[in-house]
């Protein structure tokens, strides 16, 4: 999906504060925990499973278009980043560590003679697959999908799609092994 570049992108009004009851989430599981510091965009876009844990001033944006998916038994660290314009479906028992940010949107290129901002957006759906890890800081591209039970490397920046147990570390993160 694209969103129009130049146009679209002068007017700017305020997401608001972020600051949401869970009885404003479209789901929210039971022994769920945001914590008060955490702020929710788009909250009737959001859904959170059953003993979900998110954590301080961990940001997520459902947005009016995508949505933010988060199953049971997942521990979102403090200071993420999960943005949900093209869709976010994180699956049960994952684990994110501090500073992750995951994104699905991008400005695509609009020529030399224009600054990126400017571009269109591109939106592109992530997908974390059940009982992967996430590692401090690591960053993961919009359109890729984290197989199950992969283990991504502090700091990595996952830019194409992870298959099923793979460990990978790097920038770009790379399969080093299977586990």
């Amino acid at each position: 999906m694209i969103y129009a570049g130049r146009e679209a992108m002068k007017k700017r009004t305020s997401y608001g504060s972020g600051i949401v009851s869970l009885a404003d989430l479209a789901a929210c599981g039971k022994g769920t925990v945001v914590e008060a510091d955490a702020r929710i965009f788009h909250p009737d876009r959001v859904q959170l499973g059953a003993g979900v844990y998110v954590g301080h001033f961990t940001v997520i944006h459902g947005y009016h278009q995508g949505h933010v998916r988060i199953g049971d038994g997942t521990f979102v660290g403090q200071h993420c980043l999960l943005h949900g314009a093209g869709g976010l479906d994180i699956e049960t028992r994952v684990g994110i560590g501090a500073g992750v940010r995951i994104l699905t949107s991008t400005h695509e290129d609009p020529g030399h003679d224009h600054a990126i901002i400017e571009g269109a957006i591109r939106f592109a759906p992530v997908r974390i697959g059940e009982g992967s890890d996430l590692g401090v800081n690591a960053v993961v591209l919009p359109g890729v999908t984290v197989g199950r039970g992969v283990q991504v490397g502090a700091g990595a920046v996952v830019t194409e799609d992870l298959p099923d147990h793979a460990v990978a570390v790097g920038v770009p993160a790379r399969v080093t092994r299977l586990r």
